[in-house]
């Protein structure tokens, strides 16, 4: 049971708990499974729902609430810990709801009516916040064995002829980045979503490779019981170093919903167009304009309170306007898993990609359709800087991420053929903007 603090500072101090970021910091996380396991423990779902408010999921938040309302129905410190979530969220009809539900009750004490009172007040007179507003920033720094996938014997075919790579295997590729996004409600079970990114990137040798590119994607997210809906529209522009510029436009929609406590499954398709604009270095470069269509599938399963798994499947068509040799299949499929230690957490996944040419390319090798069967392996750790160094991080909102990534790729022309190791550290910070 709560303490007898009185209902008003019950609800302010409720509310500092959710926004307060580092409240939980030295606190192990109390996972879904966990809730799963005991649902009808108070303490246990006041903690969670005070956690997942604390890292922004208001959603589950309130959704733990509703159901502790539910479970209690006569513990009024709930109903006004759900309210000032509510408040927080901007979601003013559910608020109002409880409100006149309670204002039935009559065995609400005079402090409990003036806090009610408050609350509705506060609900008038505020302007509510129609966008919330993130930015993540992050930069980094990835060392490659074979930064442009230089073959395993250092030789290529050119129109038929056999030539050697020039360019070099080892090299740095140091990279920057930012995003802004902005999302707001739709309704009760919707959302608006806008994201504007911009990334820069720059190899120490090849400064050829160089390029900036930026991205604006609109999608709306729709919830509805246990499915979620999500079409959207992604427009993104690279700005080459040298190379021809290039321009892509993608409309999909992508689905997920759950079945039980543990497995979820997802879907998607996608319709690209792209274009590149040719220039002097590159007069053909618009002949590769390519028409494209996506389609994947995802498993994920909870396996125990800190270990889930993966599972996707895709296949893509790519059918190039002008030069019939980029046109290709590709299927895909990958496995993952996941560990969410308390003291860090660590993803590993393996992907293999089947790419099969219907044209032979001309300006390779006249006599072959290229087939080639690439295979990536992933490791990746992430930790907060703040559980290491609190007065840095006091909000847990800077990560280092290392990551280590080795592919294979087999093919029947040599220019395909080849091996990549790489090693990449970087840093990312989440910033609320308002």
């Amino acid at each position: 049971m709560f303490s007898n603090l009185s209902r008003l500072k019950y609800l302010l101090i409720s509310t500092i708990l959710l926004i307060a970021t580092s409240a939980f910091s030295s606190e192990k996380n109390i996972t879904y499974m966990q809730i799963l396991q005991d649902p009808n423990n108070l303490d246990l779902n006041l903690k969670y729902a005070q956690q997942q408010g604390k890292v922004g999921n208001f959603k589950q938040t309130i959704s733990t609430l509703e159901r502790l309302n539910m479970l209690y129905p006569d513990n009024v410190e709930i109903k006004l810990y759900l309210l000032s979530v509510l408040v927080q969220v901007d979601s003013p009809e559910k608020a109002n709801t409880i409100i006149e539900d309670m204002k039935l009750r009559r065995d609400l004490s005079a402090e409990d009516l003036e806090t009610l009172q408050e609350i509705e007040e506060e609900l008038r007179d505020r302007e509510p916040s129609l966008w919330n507003l993130t930015a993540d920033v992050g930069f980094g720094a990835t060392f490659s064995n074979n930064v442009n996938s230089v073959s395993k014997t250092r030789l290529k075919y050119d129109a038929n002829s056999i030539t050697a790579f020039t360019s070099p295997k080892h090299d740095r590729t140091e990279s920057a980045s930012i995003g802004i996004t902005a999302t707001r409600p739709v309704g009760e079970e919707s959302s608006l979503l806008l994201n504007f990114g911009h990334t820069t990137s720059n190899q120490y040798q090849e400064a050829d490779d160089d390029f900036q590119s930026y991205g604006l994607t609109i999608g709306l997210d729709t919830t509805l019981g246990n499915q979620s809906l999500s079409p959207y529209i992604i427009m993104s522009k690279t700005d080459a170093q040298h190379d021809a510029d290039s321009f892509s436009l993608m409309l999909g929609v992508g689905g997920f919903f759950t079945v039980g406590e543990r497995h979820s499954f997802s879907y998607g398709y996608s319709y690209s167009d792209s274009k590149a604009n040719h220039n002097l270095s590159d007069p053909t470069a618009d002949e590769t304009n390519a028409i494209g269509h996506g389609y994947t599938f995802g498993y994920d399963l909870i396996i125990t309170p800190i270990i889930s798994s993966s599972l996707s499947l895709g296949y893509s068509d790519s059918d190039a306007k002008v030069d019939a040799g980029n046109d290709y299949e590709t299927y895909e499929f990958g496995v993952g898993l996941n560990f969410a230690f308390p003291w860090a957490y660590i993803a590993w996944s393996a992907a293999t990609s089947f790419n099969d040419y219907k044209v032979a390319d001309t300006s390779v090798d006249s006599t072959k359709l290229r087939s080639d069967h690439a295979t990536t392996t992933d490791i990746m750790i992430t930790k907060a800087i703040g559980d290491i160094f609190p007065i840095i991080d006091p909000n847990r909102s800077l990560f280092i991420n290392l990551s280590y990534e080795k592919t294979f790729s087999e093919a029947n022309i040599m220019n395909y053929d080849y091996l990549a190791d790489s090693f990449a550290l970087s840093f990312s910070k989440a910033l609320k903007l308002n």
